[in-house]
């Protein structure tokens, strides 16, 4: 997400250059709706609701929502200026007392990494053959939820697999959990023409259903203290109860 907000960056800057505001607002708005609410967002709320405080990935996650909600308030400023002064104030209230008394964010180009853009892109791919899968599935009536299902990923690209090695597929679809397999497909398996080489079959997930994720796991119960949730939550429990305790 930060490497997209760097493109934008170059083509925001360009577009007030020029006094282009319709490019500013078609850029932005394209920008929240497709890569922020329908992907960043959707994947990333789960481990910023469940988490525990002491989460890596939680503080990451807050971390780059901070540069985003930084970055896109100082830009809209000029052209939703009331908008964008009152949810300033409300983002960073100790902070400049108006949002257009900033300057537009510098260095943002420094986050390009067209590499780890291309491998998403593979991800994102993977990520729509899933999700066609369970859409069938749901409109089938055999999953309700995405989270109710275990898809069995195909991949025959050895190259295309390589690119999965560190990334968490059941996070990424929203599942409770993910299978990937090298090789061919079944025939029944769920195909898209535009992403060669994958293929998925959809099976449900198996355990019980967390009460605070909802995610389905055998791991749920394992914590006797919070016995209804998976270990995870049971962790991000304990420390948010530290936490309040402190105060």
């Amino acid at each position: 997400m930060l490497h997209e907000l760097a493109l934008r960056a170059e083509l925001v800057r360009k577009a007030y250059e020029t006094f282009d505001y319709k490019s500013v607002v078609a850029t932005l708005s394209a920008f929240m709706n497709s890569e922020l609410s329908a992907f960043y967002f959707d994947i990333r709320k789960d481990t910023l609701y469940c988490d525990p405080p002491s989460s890596l990935t939680r503080k990451a996650a807050l971390t780059t929502i901070d540069l985003l909600c930084d970055s896109i308030l100082k830009w809209l400023a000029p052209i939703l200026s009331f908008t964008a002064e009152e949810a300033w104030r409300m983002y960073r209230p100790d902070a400049e007392p108006s949002v257009h008394l900033t300057l537009f964010p510098e260095g943002l180009e420094k986050l390009r990494d067209d590499k780890l853009a291309a491998k998403w892109e593979t991800i994102r791919d993977i990520r729509r053959v899933v999700t066609g899968a369970l859409e069938l599935e749901r409109a089938a009536k055999n999953i309700g939820s995405s989270l109710e299902a275990s898809p069995v990923i195909y991949v025959a690209d050895r190259d295309m697999l390589a690119t999965l090695f560190d990334t968490d597929l059941a996070e990424i679809c929203i599942t409770s959990n993910y299978e990937v397999r090298e090789g061919e497909a079944p025939a029944n398996a769920f195909r898209l023409d535009a992403v060669p080489g994958v293929a998925v079959v959809v099976e449900k997930a198996v355990g019980t259903k967390c009460a605070r994720s909802w995610k389905i796991s055998p791991t749920v119960g394992e914590d006797a203290e919070y016995p209804d949730v998976t270990p995870r939550d049971a962790k991000a429990l304990r420390e948010w109860k530290a936490l309040g305790a402190s105060f």
